[in-house]
């Protein structure tokens, strides 16, 4: 991880920036991974959250254009080769606390609230009326950011970090630092006041170069920690203005050429300070101290440094970065429209990375991690955005699939109506017993001597279920395996929607291959149905568009998968269903995962799903021929709870399915 990105680190991977995008088709292609963007701005999207302790706050991608904080929603930049990922949260982190704090609609009024002194300009600085309301703009957006930070730093001490990147790469350079000691900017002019009190908590400030520096910073640090409201800023930035017009010269002129002050517009967007702006990490906030650093620097004129000319042209390219920020103009990558229909079915199935330890290697022991694209919803924008082999977006074949589907379900009712009894409760009553409910058909007999006139009952049911599909969906397994998979899984389903205290997931493995270079490809888990919030009607209508693709990553997909499948508890029976037709087999530059390396991992991987208290069934799909690799390979990896199938007939299923289910 770059040393700049220090406060990202804990949840950013230090490869982030090196791989291409998963959706290029160009073997040399660099492209933006669109994966990592979306998990990068869930993460993004949480700390603003977190901090402004408001989650409907939207955090959006630049689509049209660079934007700003608008009062709504939070803009940041698609481009993910900026090393300087904690910058980009630091400013996401501001844009979404003026959201939470800053009242724009005054910001937008602003010019009902100029004394009407200034109507008419000031004449003798030659300034109109839009030129007040300009700089009353700027200096209420410097007294704003300030109250806001203060704020974050006080109730997020955690962030600032965050906030420093933000500053250091938006706002700080050393031509700035160097420019400080100078003479640049000390003429009594506009451009020098707004430049010397947007670098006031730089550590080379000098409060003495100019008339009312001093006061200023007094008056707006010494005030910061107490300002309620938006409208509070202003009245201190009226007393800026104020203070600063009764020092300028009418007829000062700078002394560079910059001729445009640093503006601060931008509706509260931008944000300027030094690190010295927050005290110590106990949480005190901005620094409101109001004794100046500048009394130990030389005031005179023959120890001050001079720029070159280069470093003025730098000094000039530094100030408009400056003047850029506090307007709220920074420049945010746009995605192309292309990737961002992309980046929206990414965003709706909730497609994420997710970092798996792998086998470990046959010469050094240790494990070799690897990625799992993991796909948590089988949503209309992936199955339109036809990226991944798995899912068909075309309906050349959709009758013939669906056909399939359609016999599933068939097979699936007959099945229901013998797995109903699990959905059903049996009542015992006792009578004649010395406690319980008093049972009224024995009332007449208390006047004859018998005291035993109570009931007791048992109610026995069966526990609530949870069972996770999971399908190899390999290459290999096309063909009569996959129809009679597809129709094996349905019917399976379709016979759990039936009982009402049994859950569904149902996911497919494969792979998905990046680009045309060997070794660039990516294991893929897709979750395509989850009961507990897909009603059955998606099966019905979509999973003809689900066909086997890619190789074979058996346990790296198990092992990404892991946490979605529910621990049986004493209310709960956990089942992990699998069809799969044989050996596991996947590479890329990550992992060599094949032989005995895979299929031990597997059985680790299975191994540890039981370990969870989830009892597992695994079906062989193959011809006859095959049934002595299911005995030997396939046992190997599932052990004892494995078993060869010829899926042409649901029966067999039925019954270890009935069998399973049964169970008390």
């Amino acid at each position: 991880m770059n040393k700049l990105n220090n406060y990202s680190s804990f949840w950013l991977n230090n490869d982030w920036d090196t791989q291409s995008s998963i959706f290029d088709d160009e073997p040399v292609k660099k492209g933006v991974d669109l994966i990592a963007l979306a998990s990068y701005r869930r993460a993004i999207s949480n700390f603003v959250s977190i901090v402004t302790g408001d989650s409907t706050i939207p955090v959006t991608f630049a689509k049209n254009g660079d934007s700003y904080t608008d009062g709504k929603s939070v803009v940041i930049s698609s481009k993910l080769d900026d090393k300087l990922f904690d910058s980009t949260v630091g400013l996401a982190l501001h844009e979404g606390s003026h959201i939470k704090l800053s009242d724009f609609d005054f910001l937008r009024d602003l010019g009902n609230y100029i004394p009407n002194k200034y109507n008419d300009g000031i004449e003798t600085l030659r300034w109109t009326w839009a030129d007040v309301k300009m700089k009353h703009q700027e200096l209420l957006n410097y007294v704003e950011d300030r109250r806001i930070d203060y704020y974050i730093f006080s109730n997020s001490p955690g962030y600032k970090g965050y906030y420093h990147s933000m500053y250091d790469k938006y706002f700080h350079s050393k031509v700035i630092d160097k420019a400080l000691l100078t003479d640049e900017y000390t003429s009594l002019d506009w451009d020098s006041y707004s430049f010397r009190i947007i670098n006031l908590t730089n550590s080379n400030s000098d409060l003495d170069v100019l008339p009312g520096l001093r006061e200023i910073k007094n008056l707006i640090f010494g005030s910061v920690k107490d300002l309620p409201s938006t409208a509070a800023s202003f009245e201190v930035a009226s007393k800026v203005f104020e203070i600063i017009i009764k020092n300028i010269e009418p007829d000062a002129q700078p002394m560079t050429s910059q001729s445009q002050s640093p503006s601060m517009s931008g509706e509260g967007s931008g944000g300027d300070s030094g690190t010295e702006t927050d005290g110590d990490a106990s949480g005190d906030g901005v620094q409101i101290s109001t004794d100046g650093d500048s009394s130990s620097k030389s005031k005179s004129s023959e120890n001050k440094p001079e720029l070159t000319d280069a470093q003025k042209k730098q000094l000039s390219n530094a100030i408009k970065k400056q003047k850029n920020f506090m307007k709220g103009d920074i420049s945010k990558k746009k995605l192309t429209k292309k990737d961002f229909q992309t980046l929206k079915s990414v965003e709706s199935s909730g497609m994420s990375y997710v970092d798996v330890a792998g086998p470990n290697d046959r010469w050094t022991g240790k494990p070799t991690p690897t990625k799992v694209i993991l796909i948590k919803k089988f949503t209309k924008e992936l199955m339109d955005d036809n990226k991944f082999g798995l899912i068909d977006s075309f309906d050349f074949y959709k009758d013939r699939r669906q056909s399939d589907i359609d016999k599933g379900i068939i097979m699936g009712t007959k099945l229901g109506r013998k797995l109903q009894v699990r959905g059903e409760s049996r009542e015992t009553k006792w009578s004649r017993k010395d406690s319980g409910r008093i049972d009224k058909r024995l009332i007449s007999e208390l006047g004859f001597g018998n005291e035993r006139v109570f009931q007791t009952s048992f109610v026995e049911s069966y526990s609530d279920a949870f069972l996770h599909i999971s399908v190899d969906a390999s290459g290999s397994m096309g063909g009569d395996k996959w129809r009679n998979t597809q129709i094996a899984v349905v019917a399976i389903a379709k016979a759990c929607s039936m009982i009402q205290n049994v859950d569904v997931v149902i996911s497919y493995r494969s792979t998905h291959h990046t680009s045309r270079r060997r070794g660039s490809s990516f294991p893929l888990m897709l979750i395509a149905y989850d009961s507990r919030v897909d009603k059955f009607s998606k099966i019905k209508n979509d999973f003809w568009r689900i066909q086997p693709s890619g190789t074979t990553p058996e346990g790296l997909c198990f092992e990404a998968v892991y946490k979605e499948i529910e621990p049986s508890t004493k209310d709960k029976d956990s089942y992990f269903l699998n069809f799969s037709d044989g050996m596991p087999m996947f590479s890329n530059d990550s992992v060599e995962y094949f032989n005995n390396n895979a299929i031990k991992h597997t059985r680790k991987m299975v191994d540890m799903i039981r370990g969870r208290g989830v009892k597992v069934l695994s079906y062989f799909i193959g011809d006859s021929w095959e049934r002595d690799k299911a005995d030997s390979t396939f046992t190997r990896m599932y052990g004892k709870d494995s078993q060869f199938i010829d899926v042409t007939s649901v029966l067999p299923v039925a019954k270890s399915m009935n069998k399973k289910f049964l169970e008390k």
